[in-house]
């Protein structure tokens, strides 16, 4: 099977729904891209491809010729250690070979390296490590921003700004000259005399061809596509007015000049897509604030060069390795992942799992980049650094889902394709029933053409696809930010506009409900009387302790961990063998033992009937009975607790607030998962189901209309997250990337469900509001100005100011109350 590759593209020009679908038509056209999606308010396209038979080059060159850029960055960095020419050539061609750089010149001379690169798929940290790897040093000259992507798309503002501010200063005095002369409010002399239109004319043009300029290019690179976009429609409306004028000034033609429709429709338009650049820059706030949690140097032990043995030195973050000892002191962030080795203290982990209580971690304990040591001093081992790290994964995460489509994004998607044809052509129409069938009022100050001209332009400049484009992908962008900030990662649109849609929620017991840690309570021998094998308490439990060494089930470690805090000594089993929801077996000392359930011990065919009372009063209390039998004959039963979580019940009571249906899953029998399910309140318990058997239950819970999500450990139950409509991986930890779920938690909080499923409906209402908002205002006030209802520049404005309420909208988001 071939190989499948994913690159990210930052793109540049893209202005509505129909620029969307140009580079996504122009991607697919290569052979061997398999796949390409494209993201108007991250302003990314994703590709997958063959990389036997797709190169970089080949994307970026598709994406130029459709008539858009890549943005990139470049690096300016020191090089030290080059001793000759050669190395400098020898530091290109390595810098050449990293996939995302464009170029690399390396001056040997002036020890310089200047790196262009494209900073989605490579990053300035990756740069220096290659000029380690290849055996020199890297300084990056001060002041540099790492990130590229946004110096870029802070420049494309910059130079959007300077095009609003030409056209404000050339279109404010001829705006006010236009409606001082129809409104007479100049001096008569000035309203008839010739050279006011030889003004106008001097005061439209820069607008119309510097301001407006990208207008036209944009419109032809989209035409040669065989494709129409916002371009096309504002190049054809102010073109329309502004030549129009023309014969007129030039004495050719009596009439009114339109100078000023041009100029202000040009005007208004560039002023809302400013703002709108404005606003759809903090809907990727939660990323900028994730990227700002990360360390910029740390603080490791290495040998020192003169020999005198390790050393506590400060180092950049990329330059961390696995295995590193790192110290972090009282309030200081902990700068890459590991594990605690000296130290304790409390650990504020909020900025990540969303959870406000500090965790208290020692020797052992695992710490997480990007928390904030509280008090003491830690020394711990580096186990993940760079792209490894969990706050490297969250943020890729989010990107990715940041950059997928909803389903409900099709339909505008589908929509847009015709809607710049379809408005063209009902512009066409509009201007020949105006000039061949609505007669001519009398006293009218215009001709018939011109008034047929006037409606065609108010037609062409109200219709605003970008309200579409923008709907669903500013809505995700800021959902999915929001989620992250509150411990929630929703890895794509589709998972988030399915979470919105939930009915039911399955939830997983062990480890979900309680806390995933049983513990030994009860060690009950069997009476031989009643057909029972005569053990001492200890010598019953190390037998099952021994069988329990090959078993990685909480159970058995907890009967491994009881067997431990006695002293117990363990004998190594024989033929170990497990049955997965019955239990384990082996030769233990050259006896066979049994530790597991009934349905193990009716296999094997032992009788129980020696521990009947005790599995009973056991199963009473809501533990989980195991049974014990040697040679076939019960010897005896250990009670095993696994006690719930605190916030457990309070969560549940949440989700059924939301209307949802909680359904508990379990492989205890029906009367042990009764007593826990009384605890913590949930709708209906699915017990004594096999691991195998779990996607069974979410499948028969989904055959009678439920849409269900499952919420489970990410790993132990992948086919049951996998069969759900939406899979969620509670508790997870720094192992965000692993978990197949589509939604992980990073805290094994309960509460996180709620959180996720709130914040899920909350941006599904958005997105619809959203859609509402583009078709209304298309549907109601295109008609409005086929009917004359509307001036192009009332036009222009509704059309400028659009965009900006859908992409408003969707930022009300981030400070929505989502209930937790």
């Amino acid at each position: 099977m071939a190989e499948t590759r994913r690159l990210t593209l930052p793109v540049t020009g893209m202005t509505c729904a129909n620029c969307v679908a140009t580079i996504e038509r122009s991607l697919k056209r290569v052979s061997g891209v398999q796949g390409a999606a494209v993201n108007l308010s991250s302003e990314r396209a994703t590709v997958e491809f063959d990389p036997t038979l797709v190169f970089l080059p080949d994307l970026i060159g598709r994406v130029e010729r459709a008539g858009y850029g890549i943005a990139t960055g470049e690096a300016d960095l020191i090089i030290r250690r080059m001793s000759d020419i050669t190395d400098a050539t020898r530091l290109a061609a390595a810098l050449h070979k990293v996939e995302g750089v464009l170029s690399a010149h390396v001056d040997f001379v002036g020890e310089r390296a200047r790196i262009q690169y494209i900073p989605t798929i490579v990053s300035q940290g990756d740069l220096r490590r290659t000029v380690a790897s290849a055996g020199f040093e890297a300084v990056e000259i001060g002041g540099q921003a790492e990130d590229a992507e946004a110096l870029a798309r802070a420049a494309e503002t910059a130079h959007q700004r300077h095009l609003l501010t030409v056209g404000l200063l050339f279109t404010v005095p001829l705006f006010v000259l236009s409606m001082g002369s129809d409104l007479g409010l100049l001096p008569m002399a000035w309203s008839h005399a010739p050279w006011l239109k030889w003004v106008m004319l001097a005061l439209a043009t820069p607008v119309q061809f510097y301001v407006g300029w990208q207008y036209y290019v944009g419109a032809v690179k989209a035409l040669r596509n065989r494709a129409a976009n916002m371009d096309v429609l504002v190049a054809l409306g102010s073109s329309a007015a502004y030549f129009y004028s023309l014969p007129i000034t030039f004495g050719w033609l009596g009439g009114h000049v339109y100078f000023e429709t041009a100029a202000v429709i040009i005007t208004l338009i560039k002023l809302g897509k400013f703002l709108e650049a404005r606003a759809k820059g903090r809907t990727s706030e939660a990323i900028k604030k994730l990227m700002s949690l990360r360390s910029k140097t740390a603080r490791v032990l290495r040998d020192d060069r003169m020999g005198l043995g390790p050393r506590e030195m400060e180092v950049p973050i990329d330059e961390v390795r696995v295995g590193d000892i790192v110290t972090v002191r009282p309030g200081e962030t902990i700068p890459v992942d590991g594990v605690i080795i000296e130290g304790r203290s409390s650990v504020d982990e909020s900025m990540l799992t969303g959870e406000s209580l500090p965790v208290e971690k020692g020797p052992g304990a695992t710490v997480v980049g990007a928390t904030l040591n509280k008090f003491g001093l830690l020394k711990f081992e580096a186990t993940k650094v760079g792209k490894e790290t969990a706050l490297a994964q969250i943020i890729r995460l989010v990107e990715e889902a940041q950059g997928s489509k909803a389903p409900i994004q099709k339909l505008a998607d589908r929509i847009s394709a015709y809607f710049v044809p379809a408005v063209i052509a009902t512009a066409l129409i509009t201007a020949l029933v105006w000039y061949l069938f609505v007669p001519m009022p009398a006293g009218a100050d215009v001709g018939r053409f011109t008034r047929s001209l006037i409606h065609m332009v108010a037609v062409l400049v109200i219709a605003c696809p970008c309200a579409m484009g923008l709907a669903t992908p500013t809505a995700v962008m800021v959902g999915t930010g929001r989620g992250a900030q509150m411990g929630v990662l929703l890895k794509s649109g589709e998972a988030l506009e399915r979470a919105g849609r939930l009915t039911t929620v399955v939830l997983d017991k062990t480890g979900t409900i309680t806390r995933g840690q049983p513990a030994v309570t009860d060690v009950i021998t069997a009476d031989p009387g009643d057909e029972g094998l005569l053990l001492d308490p200890n010598e019953l439990l190390r037998l099952a302790a021994s069988v329990e060494k090959g078993s990685e089930h909480p159970i058995g470690e907890a009967i491994l961990a009881e067997a431990g805090d006695r002293g117990l000594r363990l004998s190594d089993p024989e033929g170990f063998r497990a049955e997965a929801g019955h239990g384990v077996s082996a030769r233990v000392d050259g006896r066979e033992v049994l530790v597991g359930n009934a349905r193990l011990m009716a296999k094997h065919g032992v009788s129980l009937y020696a521990l009947d009372a005790a599995q009973q009063r056991i199963q009473d209390q809501g533990k989980s009975a195991m049974l014990v039998a040697v040679e076939r004959t019960a010897a005896g039963v250990i009670g095993v607790a696994d006690t719930v979580k605190e916030t457990s019940a309070q969560a549940i009571a949440q989700l059924k607030a939301l209307g949802l249906q909680v359904v508990m899953l379990t492989g205890d029998t029906a009367q042990t998962a009764r007593v826990i399910a009384n605890q913590v309140g949930v709708d209906r318990v699915l017990s004594e189901v096999l691991p195998g058997d779990k996607a069974a239950e979410v499948r028969s819970l989904q055959a009678n209309g439920e849409i269900v999500a499952m919420v489970g450990d990410g790993i132990n139950d992948a086919p049951a997250l996998a069969q759900a409509d939406v899979g969620i991986a509670i508790g997870t930890g720094t192992d965000v990337a692993m978990a197949s779920a589509p939604i992980v938690l990073m805290s094994g909080d309960l509460h996180g469900v709620s959180r996720a499923i709130a914040l899920s409906r909350r941006t599904l209402r958005t997105i619809k509001q959203n859609l509402f908002w583009a078709f209304f205002y298309n549907v109601i006030l295109i008609p409005a100005a086929a009917v004359g209802l509307l001036s192009p520049m009332l036009a222009a404005a509704a059309m400028a100011f659009s965009s900006v309420f859908v992409v408003t909208n969707s930022l009300r988001l981030k400070r929505a109350s989502i209930s937790d």
